[in-house]
């Protein structure tokens, strides 16, 4: 009964409406997209045995929480790509995304035991290691299928799979809430319930996206599509393969242009409530309102980057992201030295807006330069650039500023350094992506005649 999981028996057939799949990956995308929210659990777990406060030398901390749960799984999420990207490509959509659900679920309910059994260990097996395999599977599945169905509009493609992770945390902090409100006791604090609840919810609604997903047929073209016989510079009509492609110049540079751009963009998302508390003096309140707005601007840009990379070109557009981020990194100090707060909202939006983009056209920038053959496993070695920059941009912004505050800098300005900092780290991407050239033909795959 696997048959039906296997890739020769998702193909499409003749007059397959196309517009099916986006939803499919969305789905899955939104699903996985949980752990952006994962934020919501770190104060309950903190006081999983006191209840009403931690107890000291018995409750977790928050530092471990995020370490084995929220970090780990994203790290494991870029090596999980990288790692199973040719599997995917070989097996096709449909089984990836079963076994995504089964990691992902799985994980979150070993992490359920794990809370239960008060073993951050255990936890971090559930949550952080196969969860995190769940992440890498279910992230590039949708995408590499995407691109496929998609060749006159690509960027639209990938940005429509992407915003899906994006808006994760829109569905999942909520629901996460409500459900800890539900469960919580004398006794708990509703987060292994809440886990459980979860698991069985992403699971339905995963494995019905794996049955509605299908991969086009072999040569497939949309009505009326034709190849540009002379395409852009940068779009191949060519194909690389996964091990090819890795040891050319065109794989580290787009390596270097997506961790650039993720570290400059999450160092700011993931400090970006205390920043705002810091440096304008708003309440807690406020603050969390203005990560909520991050959020929709996150999930927003990656859709309308995107789908703008198919009109000025990936390389364009990644253009635009470094020279204008640049310039908004230098802004942000000018708006804490005014106190204009509105000022300061407008350009961290449009920051974190750029950031989503980023990993929206990632993938179709790939597609231009290898090709479409192979491209989900290509595209799930160029993630452990993420893994890499999840765990660079938090750290240099948390750090740098905690060691400016214990040296007498005012508060306020201690995210100075930081910003100056990460505006340089943007024009070592805008460096990468303009040296970026045309694949040479030597790497191009020619099948066996």
């Amino acid at each position: 009964m696997f048959s039906f999981l296997d890739r020769e028996n998702t193909v499409a057939p003749p007059g397959f409406n196309r517009w099916l799949v986006p939803p499919a990956a969305i789905a899955v995308q939104m699903c996985i997209g949980e752990i952006y929210s994962f934020s919501v659990f770190n104060l309950p777990l903190s006081r999983a045995i006191g209840i009403s406060k931690s107890v000291p030398d018995q409750d977790w901390t928050v530092p471990s929480i995020v370490l084995w749960t929220y970090s780990l799984g994203l790290v494991i999420l870029g090596f999980s790509a990288a790692v199973f990207g040719k599997w995917v490509e070989i097996q096709g959509p449909r089984k990836t995304m079963v076994a995504s659900a089964c990691c992902f679920c799985g994980g979150l309910v070993i992490a359920s035991l794990g809370v239960n059994l008060h073993q951050l260990w255990l936890v971090a097996v559930g949550y952080g290691l196969v969860g995190g395999i769940g992440l890498g599977l279910g992230y590039i599945a949708p995408v590499s299928t995407l691109v496929k169905w998609f060749p006159d509009r690509p960027g639209m493609a990938t940005g429509m799979a992407i915003m899906g992770f994006g808006s994760g945390a829109l569905v999942g902090g909520p629901l996460a809430i409500v459900l800890m409100d539900h469960f919580k006791s004398a006794t708990s604090v509703g987060v292994k319930e809440a886990f459980l609840v979860m698991a069985g919810l992403y699971f339905v609604m995963m494995n019905f996206a794996a049955f509605i997903v299908r991969v086009p047929a072999p040569g497939w073209k949309p009505a009326g599509f034709v190849a540009p016989v002379q395409p852009q510079e940068l779009v191949t009509t060519a194909n690389v393969t996964v091990d090819v492609a890795w040891k050319t110049p065109q794989f580290w540079l787009l390596w270097m242009v997506l961790c650039m751009n993720v570290t400059a963009g999450i160092g700011v998302l993931a400090q970006a409530s205390p920043m705002a508390q810091d440096m304008f003096g708003v309440s807690a309140a406020v603050a969390g309102g203005f990560v909520g707005l991050l959020s929709i601007f996150n999930m927003g840009g990656r859709f309308l980057w995107s789908s703008f990379s198919d009109i000025i070109g990936r390389k364009g557009v990644f253009c635009v992201y470094f020279l204008l981020g640049c310039a908004l990194y230098l802004t942000i100090p000018y708006a804490q030295k005014v106190n204009n707060v509105v000022l300061f909202v407008a350009v961290a939006c449009v920051i974190i807006s750029m950031y989503g983009g980023g990993f929206a056209t990632t993938p179709a920038y790939l597609r231009d330069l290898f090709g479409t053959m192979q491209v989900g496993a290509i595209h799930g070695r160029v993630i452990t650039a993420w893994s890499m920059a999840a765990v660079l941009g938090p750290q240099l912004v948390t750090n740098i500023s905690a060691y400016q505050k214990a040296h007498g800098v005012p508060k306020e300005q201690a995210y100075n350094t930081t910003l100056y900092l990460m505006a340089g780290v943007l024009l070592i991407g805008l460096v990468c992506n303009l040296l970026v050239r045309p694949v040479d033909e030597k790497y191009h795959y020619k099948a066996a005649t």
